[in-house]
């Protein structure tokens, strides 16, 4: 009895991307199957970072296969293959930078910052190329959190190099200003600041950028959604009313705008008590929820009010590589890999495939 790639095929049918939940034919994953003789070599390709993920995916398809009759050997190539994807209409995205999320929060004091600087670690430590950029120009803080001082070079005096530590490259105002001083700066500069620094940083074929945006929905927000090609934002709150109440007006600036929420993460959801373990929902509770069911998004999910996180940022040494098998760090990363997946299952950008045409009249 030979082999065919149809049975290939419905063997695979029936492997399940834990992450995704869709099987690796419908979801087009499962890719150039080859059948020679008894063997069989396939390619499973996945959309989104995943290194601590391949090797589960590679025996479970490869199981699946040999349970075809009168199989050989089995050989699977699984990898991730991140690409760009469309963002808000009439924004052209940057040559350098395939994916740009941006982490919004309706109020100050949730821990978006914190937020934003463990999911950029947690998809650079699946595999991706991730960069930061620090987008409060009021009050920079990636370069603390990133463990991060000096200023960054230029070579030619109109660009500069990022800065780097833990893999990621980070641009921030605070890189140039001294930490003490004040920005007593207007709208019109902070936007143009904030559009010197994402454009004129030499980002080295980032997969992802993670925006750590201001809070409120100001002139920053404003100029992110007109002039920023932004693939998704995701939301970050507390429990707390007065935070969701805030953190709406932020989800529905982003709608009018065009551009799509990834889903919202509740910081801050109980507390636990560093001497006994007893949690509390002091916030409240079910708040991010509720607020996702109000506007069906997806709830990415929720991370507890520990001492450490808090240590560990203001260290400069942030809890996904202070203590990367932690707990929390485990919740960061299937955050950031819940983000991932809904940037994959975007439309791809395909302004590359077509031609440029210009009209000339002779």
């Amino acid at each position: 009895m030979s082999i065919t790639i149809e049975a290939v095929k419905a063997a695979l049918s029936t492997v399940i991307d834990p992450n995704t939940g869709k099987d690796l034919v419908s979801s087009r994953s499962a890719k150039n199957i080859q059948i020679n003789g008894t063997n069989v070599i396939f390619d499973v390709e996945l959309g989104y970072p995943a290194k601590s993920q391949i090797d589960g995916i590679r025996k479970a398809s490869i199981a699946a296969v040999r349970t075809i009759e009168g199989m050989g050997s089995v050989t699977a190539n699984v990898y991730s293959k991140i690409v760009a994807h469309s963002a808000q209409r009439g924004v052209k995205l940057l040559s350098n930078v395939k994916n740009i999320i941006a982490v919004a929060s309706g109020k100050g004091g949730v821990g978006k910052s914190t937020t934003s600087v463990n999911l950029a670690l947690a998809l650079a430590a699946e595999g991706a190329q991730v960069g930061i950029l620090d987008a409060d120009i009021y009050g920079p803080s990636q370069p603390m959190m990133m463990g991060i001082s000096g200023r960054p070079e230029s070579a030619d005096g109109k660009t500069m190099e990022p800065m780097e530590n833990y893999g990621l490259q980070v641009s921030s105002i605070g890189f140039m200003i001294d930490p003490d001083e004040p920005m007593v700066w207007r709208g019109p500069i902070v936007t143009q600041a904030l559009t010197q620094l994402l454009e004129q940083t030499n980002w080295r074929d980032l997969d992802y950028l993670i925006v750590d945006m201001p809070p409120g929905t100001g002139d920053i927000q404003l100029t992110m959604s007109q002039k920023v090609p932004v693939t998704g934002a995701v939301i970050v709150t507390t429990p707390q009313d007065i935070a969701l109440l805030d953190a709406r007006k932020g989800l529905k600036m982003f709608e009018k705008v065009g551009i799509p929420i990834l889903g919202i993460v509740e910081n801050m959801s109980t507390h636990i008590c560093s001497n006994c373990g007893h949690a509390e929902a002091i916030f409240g509770a079910g708040g991010g929820e509720k607020m996702c069911g109000e506007y069906g998004v997806d709830f990415l999910g929720a991370l507890p009010l520990t001492m450490s996180i808090r240590q560990q940022a203001d260290s400069g040494k942030p809890t996904v590589v202070a203590d990367p098998d932690g707990p929390i760090a485990v919740i960061y990363k299937q955050i950031a890999r819940k983000i991932a997946i809904k940037v994959a299952e975007k439309a791809k950008d395909m302004s590359s495939k077509f031609p440029t045409i210009v009209v000339k009249n002779d």
